[in-house]
């Protein structure tokens, strides 16, 4: 991924400068005098910057990595100035890295997204002109306290004191800026709860359900984790011993890269660069240990030519060597090569059943009158953008935002960036904000389009016209749209089993809109009908179980099969059909719903009468009509009224279902 190629070519070369710029104790006088000893840490420096740039723009988070230079930075000034040592040779390859690194992204800040840390605003330049000023006030710290000959421990304290103040300052004379970097620390750094933790990317590698393992970082890591403890506990050592500054580069960006995995699991595939560095030095360090080092020597002093190295190695290589390298094999690679093969065999993205379903969507839904390919301006600060008329929501779980968005060319109203959730964050007793996580675990139909209007920004206006659920949504993701609520209480009860004792959902699941759409079909809501429905899977699956639960557990009656695997629901006005029948008589009004997969389910209302009667229902007997949605799930017959011994037929037009017409029998 671009993020690591980036970050680690940042790292990379920014540590390649430190070592020459080291190694030729780099100082202002050189580059005032122009010393040519000067010239490849600075080019590296630039290197760095520009891979820093070209990082920041891959993701707008890359500040992260400006913060862990900048404390490498901070550790490695106060470590030399404890040793009476320069530090002007870190402060010059800080400023150059972190100029480098601005200049090319300043052209892409967009100045009325203020402080934001998510998009790039001046909230980056701020960071690049912090990590500037920081490496600038380290060198000019040491320079004064040396100067003035007082005691080498001052300069840390200095450098806290400086620090605290900074930031209380900054709290109090620019929130905004400081606000972003608590959040995004807070983000990236602290352990996820509520429906941020059903998130697999966001939760903490550590945890699962609450619950502490190493399942994940093996999966991840294999022993290749285990071994980068170890190794940083060698740097530390090494560290302590021979003060090298590249050694404690490694060691701050590993720990602080430790401590993001802790937070968010997707910055794995950033630890792996470390894992591979640390694993790199563990195995060098057992080789020096069982007498490489001398063999590598050996050979390299005598050896004219590298035809001589067979020869050499012979000589020179004893039974140990030869284990040792066996048991590297076995301890570093070998594990991680099972399961990088294992994984290999699987991708991600939507499955056959989403595409069929997408494809569909795409064909016969209303275009939605915006150009998937055209680049809009953004509407000016404080304005919402102009849609057409024409325009409309898909409403589905966030997991398949882009997906509805790329394969449909729909808009989707919650995508993987988590916009459009709704629910609550940290407090139960906060508002319940409308969205994806509300509307699926809404009570009632009502409540459910209540959402959908909500979500719209202007009045008496729909934000979605299609719901699309999978079986998934129905079951083993339900917990996860609960979760974003902060109300998961009773929606599952413990039973006694055979095997144990079984969590199963109970009432308060199945009185929720995402199970009266997937589990029921939708039967009995007024604005909410199927419109198609993908084939389903052949094996039993977890539908089958939650169908049994509802029959046994509260007195249901459905039949207990696999449905399709995603189904695309139409809210619509729904035609009204009004009549009359005796006060107290009980008014049904049914008929047989035929899907895209064969299948056929009765679709039905009850209600009683007061010597009339009204039903609001969603299908049309009569067919699609052209420019609309263009459904191949329908009635296969006119709805029946029934009540005592009167059946009455009432067909019903599109027409009518759209525009909200009412037909009196």
């Amino acid at each position: 991924m671009a993020e690591t190629l980036f970050s680690s070519l940042l790292m990379l070369f920014f540590l390649i400068a430190l070592i020459e710029a080291k190694k030729r104790n780099l100082s202002l006088k050189m580059l005032q005098n122009k010393n040519k000893e000067a010239t490849r840490p600075i080019i590296f420096a630039i290197l760095a910057g520009l891979m820093y740039a070209a990082y920041q723009l891959t993701w707008p988070g890359a500040p992260m990595f400006g913060m862990i230079i900048v404390i490498f930075g901070a550790v490695q000034s106060t470590l030399d100035h404890l040793n009476n040592r320069s530090t002007e040779y870190l402060g010059i390859i800080g400023i150059i890295t972190f100029i480098a690194g601005l200049l090319p992204v300043a052209p892409f800040i967009n100045p009325d997204m203020g402080f934001s840390a998510y998009i790039y605003s001046w909230f980056h330049v701020a960071t690049a002109f912090a990590a500037i000023f920081a490496f600038l006030y380290m060198s000019i710290v040491h320079k004064v306290l040396n100067d003035k000959r007082l005691r080498t421990a001052y300069y840390p304290i200095v450098l806290i004191a400086t620090l605290m103040t900074g930031l209380l300052a900054m709290r109090m004379i620019a929130p905004s800026i400081f606000g972003s970097i608590a959040g995004i620390s807070a983000t990236i750094f602290s352990a996820k709860t509520g429906g941020f933790n059903t998130i697999g990317e966001v939760s903490s590698i550590f945890y699962h359900g609450g619950v502490f393992t190493l399942s994940s970082v093996w999966y991840n890591f294999a022993t290749g984790f285990f071994l980068s403890l170890i190794a940083m506990v060698m740097l530390a050592f090494s560290i302590w011993k021979d003060k090298k500054p590249e050694e404690l580069l490694i060691l701050v960006w590993a720990f602080i890269m430790l401590l993001a995995i802790y937070g968010q699991n997707r910055f794995a595939y950033y630890y792996s660069i470390n894992v591979v560095v640390l694993s790199g030095y563990f195995a060098a360090k057992v080789l020096d240990m069982t007498g490489w080092k001398k063999i590598e020597d050996a050979c390299y002093d005598k050896m004219n030519s590298i035809r001589e190295l067979p020869g050499c190695l012979s000589k020179n290589i004893r039974i140990i060597h030869v284990l040792t390298i066996l048991l590297l094999l076995l301890l570093v690679a070998y594990p991680s090569y099972g399961l990088a093969m294992q994984q290999s065999q699987y991708t991600s993205g939507a499955n056959d059943y989403w595409l069929e379903a997408l494809f569909w969507m795409e064909a016969n839904t209303p275009d939605p009158g915006i150009d998937f390919l055209k680049i809009y301006d953004a509407p000016e600060k404080g304005k919402l953008f102009d849609y057409p008329d024409t325009v409309y929501g898909v409403m589905s779980w966030w997991d398949y935002g882009h997906e509805i968005e790329t394969i449909a060319r729909r808009l989707p109203n919650a995508n993987p960036f988590q916009q459009g959730i709704g629910g609550r964050r940290n407090s139960i007793e906060e508002e319940n904000k409308p969205g994806a996580s509300t509307f699926f675990t809404a009570p009632s139909e009502e409540e459910a389009t209540a959402v959908l209007e909500a979500i719209h920004p202007y009045p008496d206006k729909m934000g979605s016209r299609y719901i699309v659920s999978d079986v998934e949504m129905a079951t083993g993701k339900f917990y996860a749209m609960a979760s974003w609520t902060l109300d998961t209480d009773n929606y599952y009860t413990a039973v006694q089993t055979d095997q144990g004792v079984v969590t199963v959902p109970y009432e308060r699941y199945f009185n929720s809109m995402e199970a009266k759409l997937h589990i029921f079909d939708g039967n009995g809501l007024k604005h909410y009908r199927m419109v198609h429905e993908s084939p389903g899977t052949s094996t039993q699956g977890q539908e089958i179980g939650y169908k049994n639960v509802y029959n046994v557990l509260l007195g249901g009656n459905i039949k207990e099969d696999n449905t399709g695997y995603v189904k695309i629901f139409e809210y619509v006005e729904g035609a009204t059909i009004t009549g009359t029948a005796p006060a107290g008589e009980s008014v049904t009004i049914s008929t047989t719903i035929s899907t895209s997969q064969g299948r056929s389910f009765t679709y039905s209302q009850t209600a009683t009468s007061n010597g009339t009667y009204a039903f609001t229902v969603p299908y049309s007997t009569e067919g699609p009509v052209s420019g609309q949605t263009q459904f191949d799930v329908s009635p296969t017959k006119p709805y029946q009224i029934s009540y005592g011994s009167v059946v009455e037929e009432v067909k019903v037009t599109e027409t009518d279902v759209l525009q909200g017409n009412t037909i009196e029998v």
